[in-house]
């Protein structure tokens, strides 16, 4: 079983080396990768006369038919194919001859595989930006279609101020507008081809690594060829973003749980998206939103994993750097996931806007217009929250309703009280960025421009 490095052993690797060291039962999704990096690889070898024209003709017809071989799944893998790296090239020898002999000239599985990941994750951090998107244009059309339907606001859980339901779903589009940034920021700097970089300091063959980054599509090349084949700080800064959009999912899913409990009731889950008990009949359970919250974990485990890794390696490549891909394919993979899932949980929720009107009347939640409204006469801001303060106090202690108890107080009276009526509060709520009807019709349209900014710099 020959191995690319055969010719300085003796001997085979033992079964419990190879068993650790290979990387093909998860590298392998970046075949495609692989195959593509390798193609602009030969024809730089032949642009600068290390390939003749026929040799790189004959291993560009065997690059096609092993990716065709993979992409179908009648690729036949081998032993000796420690990582797609090693069964890429032993196919394309096989079907190329002396030919593909010659694919691995000037390259190194350092830059290779430093290469494949790169251009893999361009791909997937632009797909999963896209998913986002996809999320947030939910959000907005469940905003558009509550109009002005209201719901408590809440600080510690606990009941605060009425705010639109509308200002409620676009505060977590706005949160998801900056993951999009993130991912696409990330994916910005991860455009860097490290190819031609080789093990670690270059080659001194005539290799042309500005003409194989420009043939990969990468917006520039390498320019310390250590840091590009032990440079994974792409990887970590992937890897960051996913765990801040996994953490805004685990928020979302959490708000859906508490909101669906018969304490709450201001929802209600289809049954496509819940799930059920195998001992108790009436049960529906947000089976989705707590994957969503607890699958956060997972990735903030990812991240620190990685970090862990990577910070006590001297340069330039280390095996070390195998653990890099695991957790980024996870993350890509759990995030995908969970986006698609929340993303039909949500847009299949049956909001039960009179129940949440009902929990937001409450004329406690009114009380800083109370002392908002002492203020317009000139009571000092303090004072005018004492003075709200005691009499909520005496409501609650069975004196009177707040509204009977404001109406009787000379400092306040029927005007004051009038801002108590079920309603009135939210439609107070004016200033910029606010949650009230005013400035959540100038809020929906900033969002709406948000999201076409988004899918502009996705289409480029």
């Amino acid at each position: 079983m020959a191995t690319l490095w055969h010719g300085r052993f003796e001997g085979g690797p033992g079964e419990a080396l190879q068993a650790l060291n290979d990387s093909l039962p998860f590298d392998r999704r970046m075949y495609r990768e692989d195959v593509a990096g390798s193609r602009a690889h030969v024809r730089m070898l032949a642009r600068v006369g290390l390939m003749s024209d026929a040799d790189a003709a004959s291993v560009l017809h065997a690059l096609d038919t092993t990716e065709a071989e993979l992409a179908d799944g009648s690729f036949d893998f081998q032993l000796s194919d420690e990582d797609i790296h090693t069964a890429v090239e032993r196919r394309v020898t096989e079907l190329a001859g002396d030919a593909g002999a010659r694919l691995h000239t000037g390259r190194s599985r350092n830059d290779q595989v430093a290469t494949d990941l790169r251009l893999w994750t361009l791909r997937e951090l632009a797909d999963l930006a896209g998913l986002v998107t996809a999320f947030q244009n939910t959000l907005a059309a469940r905003a558009d279609e509550v109009g002005e339907a209201h719901l408590p606001g809440y600080t510690h859980l606990q009941q605060a101020q009425p705010v639109l339901l509308a200002h409620h779903l676009l505060a977590h589009g706005w949160a998801l507008a900056r993951d999009v940034d993130r991912l696409l920021d990330a994916r910005d700097r991860a455009d860097v081809s490290p190819l031609g970089a080789g093990a670690l300091a270059g080659s001194s063959l005539p290799l042309d690594p500005d003409g194989v980054a420009v043939d990969l599509g990468f917006a520039a090349r390498f320019e310390n060829s250590l840091d590009a084949v032990s440079d994974r700080d792409f990887v970590v800064e992937a890897l960051f973003a996913l765990a801040l959009l996994g953490v805004h999912l685990s928020r979302i899913g959490e708000e859906i749980i508490l909101w669906s409990t018969a304490e709450f009731g201001y929802v209600g889950l289809d049954d496509a998206f819940s799930t059920g008990s195998s001992m108790l009949p009436q049960k529906k359970n947000p089976d989705i939103a707590e994957l969503a919250r607890g699958k956060a974990g997972r990735l903030i485990g990812h991240l620190t994993g990685l970090l862990t890794t990577l910070k006590g390696l001297p340069l330039a490549y280390n095996k070390d750097l195998q653990e890099d891909k695991e957790p980024l394919f996870d993350a890509c993979d759990t995030v995908r996931l969970t986006l698609l899932a929340l993303d039909g949980m949500v847009s299949t929720l049956e909001l039960r806007t009179d129940r949440m009107a009902e929990a937001a009347d409450s004329p406690y939640s009114a009380a800083v217009d109370l002392a908002e409204f002492l203020v317009t006469s000139g009571t000092p801001f303090r004072e005018a929250h004492a003075v709200v303060g005691a009499l909520v106090r005496s409501a609650l202690a069975g004196e009177g309703s707040l509204v009977d108890l404001v109406v009787a107080d000379e400092r306040l009276g029927p005007e004051a009280a009038a801002l108590l009526v079920p309603g009135v509060a939210v439609r107070r709520r004016t200033t910029p960025g606010g949650a009230g009807p005013e400035p959540v019709a100038v809020q929906r349209k900033r969002f709406a421009e948000q999201l076409a900014a988004q899918q502009s710099r996705l289409g480029a």
